[in-house]
């Protein structure tokens, strides 16, 4: 059984890890409720402030950008959009790698060669330019973003999961079931996926944190969440003519990212020694 109280105290003990973690709980609610908590649309223009940036003021918190919209508010949609990105394309590039990896390094033969020679040409890609590159024959939206993001990321958690399975193969339990006549399918998804969790929800996690970087490079190269939609990266792109008189127009979506990022990695590497069943302090 999983001894939660163990795998709750070691997290506890790292301090950066569970800042991490209030921070991302208070990120998803700022992107659950942000409509709620915004003081004006993100595509609400104020014709008075239109053409230059304008610092904070009481008026907009965070200052606007040069099209006249308050900063506040795209900054609260935008997170909704990162957010969404990121753990959407996480979810999608786990399940496809957590399968395959497991059925790879189970089945083994020319299954296991085939998805192996398969994940070291997605390997070798400049992932980046790969993704641009679908993106640019592809409509552009957000569930195209996740999509493309989910479908081309997986090879590294196939290639863990293979890893792990290749032992749990040999186990004692996975012997008895083989005895007992169940499928391969049935010790699959019933015995060697669930004990490989750990791993996987670390890496799942570490990987929303490359997923959100991923995401806000190709909203900065104008491939990403589109306009009106607000991203922290789009709105990073529409800073750059400003950013000598405006900073604050980087600033604010420039921090949260790397904030998130931050956040993210360390509450990875909190769950990575939690979870690690050989720390038993």
């Amino acid at each position: 059984m999983v001894d939660f109280q163990r795998i709750i105290r070691i997290f506890g003990k790292n301090k950066l890890a569970v800042v991490s973690f209030y921070f991302i709980m208070f990120l998803i609610l700022v992107a659950i409720f942000g409509p709620l908590i915004s003081p004006y649309s993100p595509g609400d223009i104020d014709y008075s402030l239109m053409g230059v940036p304008h610092p904070p003021s009481m008026k907009h918190l965070m200052g606007t950008d040069g099209n006249g919209r308050d900063i506040l508010s795209r900054v609260l949609y935008g997170a909704r959009y990162t957010l969404m990105v990121g753990i959407g394309a996480v979810l999608v590039f786990i399940t496809i790698g957590t399968i395959l990896g497991a059925v790879s390094g189970y089945v083994g033969g020319w299954i296991d060669t085939i998805i192996m020679r398969i994940v070291d040409v997605l390997l070798s890609l400049p992932i980046l330019f790969f993704i641009l590159i679908i993106q640019m024959l592809l409509e552009s939206s957000i569930y195209n973003v996740i999509l493309v993001i989910g479908l081309t990321g997986w090879a590294g958690t196939c290639r863990l999961v293979r890893g792990q399975v290749l032992s749990i193969r040999e186990m004692t339990y996975i012997e008895s079931a083989r005895a007992i006549g169940a499928s391969s399918s049935r010790i699959i998804f019933r015995h060697v996926i669930p004990n490989t969790m750990a791993p996987i929800i670390v890496m799942a996690t570490l990987g929303v944190a490359s997923t959100i970087l991923l995401e806000s490079a190709l909203s900065f190269l104008g491939y990403g969440v589109q306009e009106p939609n607000a991203s922290w990266g789009g709105m990073l792109n529409k800073a750059q003519a400003f950013m000598s008189i405006a900073p604050w127009t980087v600033f604010f979506p420039g921090i949260l990212i790397v904030l998130t990022v931050l956040a993210f990695n360390f509450m990875g590497d909190g769950l990575r020694d939690a979870l690690d069943p050989k720390l038993k302090t």
